[in-house]
């Protein structure tokens, strides 16, 4: 063995190592950069958008590295981080907690849109997804890590981020919006959210809303739709209010700034203000309404006046101080009609929804209806803590609604007028099907269950079922088993043709040049003309031999 040269070059330790991470988990370098991305993406927006207001402005306050802070603290804020004013007249630092909620769809859009490539990697129907849990971490990790540098460049600006919210609110939407990307990749199963209620209800509630029925699907979609009504009919409002006050509001333009560059700003923050201002409507309809300040509550039963307000052009659809009047009570309109459309929703899944189980009880569509205003009530509760928030101390501690009476009075609008409507909606439908001559609801025969027959323990671990399951339509087809004996019957090498030859294998051109048959076939023989035509078949009872023809 003295004479072997060993040519085989080792890798070193670390350099195998970083080729087997590169190769075994690619869909994480590709979740850093698309979460990486995703964050520069944002901060260019904000960046680009403040340097046109700083460039066209007059009278600039600061430098081009204060635009450039301020857009750090805008983009922290769209996350709902909250800021404090350092250089005030009082000295005190001031809090600004309101996130525009326009700004808020820029980086919720821009992860969500990341996680689902990431995830989906490029890939067509029938390839596989990448591990959902690599993509999400990836994503989330590579978003935060652009993140931090960004907060801490904000903290040397006028708008510093507070760090308690930072670290709560930007690591939070990142995973939120992460997630519905990466659960959207996966074609929207349902096994995440069955498990987040299965775990959050009590366990005497869980049959009341987790089901093989449909229930949670058709009460989720009935929320989604009461609480688009509640805030389109807040824009309403507040489109109809700015326009009664529409002399109050150009006159508040003109307080504010002067040329049109001041003007143009201020159209662009009313902009980025108003799907706040339109919660605050829903809210004012719902009947907590909202704060402008501690202790000013503005209701449709009445309004107090607020002496601390700046010229706001949004806030001049504040209605005026003084008791309610009747016009003031017909915004009990909104939940009305929020609550047929939820009501409505429920109704026609209660008879659609059940699929084999046949059509809903009263008890199961009234259940379905309360727990669909519930929902409900959640979300509402949710954009009305993210609408409002503190804009100073004191005071100012305090403005937009309070979440949990917004919450509180969605779920008990919604309920009451949703499981009227949707019991009306179902015999309704349920009428116009007998009509037609189909099967009586109480006709519908329940399935049959099987009983349970005790099963030998396993001593085999059996997989644990995952949130992120591929569907069976996306995945990729799996090839037919091949038998190990099974001959081939073409080959892809010719390079044996030399080695039949050898062995006297058929199959050779020379032997067809000879003019014999290499593959030693018989010749057919000729069809005999001298054999005798056979005779007819005697009838029966015929006991003589017939001639032949």
């Amino acid at each position: 063995m003295a004479g072997v040269i060993q040519t085989t070059v080792r890798r070193s330790m670390p350099a195998s190592l970083l080729l087997r991470v590169r190769h075994r988990s690619p869909g994480l370098a590709n979740g850093l950069a698309g979460g990486a991305l995703a964050a520069g993406l944002g901060l260019a927006a904000f960046t680009v958008l403040v340097m046109l207001l700083w460039v066209s402005s007059p009278y600039p306050d600061s430098g081009p590295g204060g635009a450039l802070h301020v857009a750090a603290a805008l983009w922290l804020l769209a996350h709902g981080a909250e800021l404090v004013r350092v250089d005030t007249l009082s000295g005190a630092p001031a809090p600004m907690g309101v996130p525009p909620l326009l700004l808020a769809v820029v980086p919720v859009w821009l992860l969500h849109r990341a996680a689902r490539d990431t995830a989906e990697g490029g890939a067509r129907d029938n390839a596989p997804l990448m591990p959902g849990r690599t993509a999400w971490a990836g994503v989330v990790l590579g978003y935060l890590a652009v993140a931090a540098p960004a907060a801490l460049y904000a903290a040397g600006g006028a708008l510093r981020p507070s760090w308690a919210w930072t670290v709560l609110c930007v690591p939070l939407v990142a995973l939120v919006a992460a997630g519905t990307g990466v659960w959207t990749a996966y074609g929207r199963p349902s096994g995440p959210l069955e498990q987040v209620l299965g775990a959050v209800l009590p366990r005497g509630a869980r049959h009341l809303v987790l089901g093989p029925d449909g229930r949670p699907g058709v009460a989720a979609r009935a929320a989604a739709a009461g609480a688009t009504v509640l805030v389109a009919g807040g824009a309403v409002l507040l489109t109809v209010s700015l326009g009664w006050h529409l002399g109050e509001t150009r006159r508040t333009f003109g307080r504010l700034t002067e040329g049109w560059s001041g003007w143009l700003a201020v159209l662009l923050l009313c902009v980025t203000l108003l799907p706040n201002a339109a919660v605050w409507a829903a809210a004012y309809a719902l009947g907590p309404g909202f704060l402008l300040g501690t202790g000013v509550a503005v209701t449709p039963l009445g309004a107090r006046a607020a002496p601390l307000l700046p010229p706001f052009p949004l806030l001049a659809a504040v209605p005026d101080p003084g008791a309610g009047t009747g016009l003031h009570g017909t915004v009990v309109a909104l939940p009305l009609t929020a609550g047929v459309v939820v009501g409505w929703f429920v109704g026609r899944g209660a008879v659609t929804g059940g699929g084999r189980f046949g059509v809903w009880t009263t008890g199961r569509t009234a259940g379905a209806a309360a727990f669909a205003a519930g929902l409900c009530g959640v979300l509402m509760a949710l954009l009305a803590g993210l609408a409002g928030g503190p804009l100073g101390t004191a005071a100012l501690a305090r403005f937009g609604p309070v979440w949990w009476q917004v919450g509180l009075a969605t779920a008990v609008w919604l309920g009451l007028t949703a499981a009227a409507t949707a019991l009306t909606v179902q015999a309704w439908r349920l009428r116009r099907s007998y009509r037609r001559g189909e099967r009586r609801a109480d006709r519908v025969v329940a399935p049959r269950r099987r009983p349970a027959l005790p099963r030998a323990a396993r001593k085999e671990r059996l997989p644990r079922g995952t949130w992120f399951k591929r569907k069976p339509g996306r995945s990729a087809p799996v090839p037919a088993p091949v038998a190990a004996d099974e001959p081939y019957l073409l080959l892809d090498d010719d390079g044996d043709d030399g080695d039949d030859r050898a062995h006297g294998a058929p199959g050779d051109l020379r032997d067809l040049r000879d003019g014999t048959d290499p593959f030693d076939v018989r010749p057919r023989p000729e069809p005999l003309d001298d054999l005798p035509t056979p005779s007819p078949p005697a009838a029966p009872g015929d006991t003589e031999p017939r001639p032949p023809a």
